[in-house]
């Protein structure tokens, strides 16, 4: 059985990411390793999640992880931040032909109990941040179809639009769209927002 993570999870790569969802539910994040250093709305969406829901930071124990780490913690204040930690194990994830430059392994090569352990020992004391609204209807996978986001013969395009006009990074999977639309906006105050944008574009 999955274990449930009210913050949003934030780890480096998409392996990560993967791995994670095996384990958690919850809002998994990715920063595609130092690309949130220059993304401006990676940094944008981070920001507003953390003050949202709080994040959990789950990086690698190498350099390049701590780096990650610390430029994030002082991005959205530490305050929103919990810290979760996996030891520096030696050894290569199975689909890299040799170790990193540090020869640990990285979140998605660890046991799946060092992870959860790290998560367990993150959440003891964690800030709850903001109160999820009670009463209110999710966004789901049927809104974005009918929005025109997903399914639809021009969704990559109008995708594209609705991300830009949200300031939300263009990367983001149809599962992270979806995690954070629900994260940042109740069903009622998007649909204004795209009702608006659709009213603005007619002729």
């Amino acid at each position: 059985m999955k274990r449930t993570i009210r913050q949003a999870l934030v780890v480096e790569g998409c392996y990560d990411a993967a791995r994670l969802a095996n384990l958690v539910e919850g809002t998994i994040l990715t920063t595609d390793g130092f690309a949130v250093f220059k993304d401006n709305r990676m940094q944008s969406l981070l920001k507003r999640t953390a003050r949202a829901q709080g994040l959990i930071l789950l990086t690698d124990s190498d350099a390049a992880g701590f780096q990650i780490r610390h430029f994030i913690t002082g991005l959205v204040g530490a305050r929103y931040v919990r810290q979760a930690y996996i030891p520096a194990l030696a050894g290569k994830e199975r689909r890299k032909r040799i170790p990193g430059k540090e020869g640990l392994l990285g979140v998605e090569g660890v046991p799946d109990a060092v992870i959860l352990q790290a998560l367990e020992q993150a959440l003891q004391g964690a800030p709850e941040g903001k109160a999820e609204p009670t009463g209110q209807r999710p966004i789901t996978y049927t809104d974005l179809y009918e929005w025109g986001i997903s399914g639809t013969p021009d969704s990559a395009n109008r995708r594209r639009a609705v991300l830009k006009q949200l300031d939300l990074p263009p990367r983001l999977s149809k599962k992270e769209l979806l995690q954070v639309l629900n994260t940042l906006y109740t069903y009622e105050s998007l649909q204004r927002l795209l009702q608006g944008e659709k009213e603005e574009g007619r002729p």
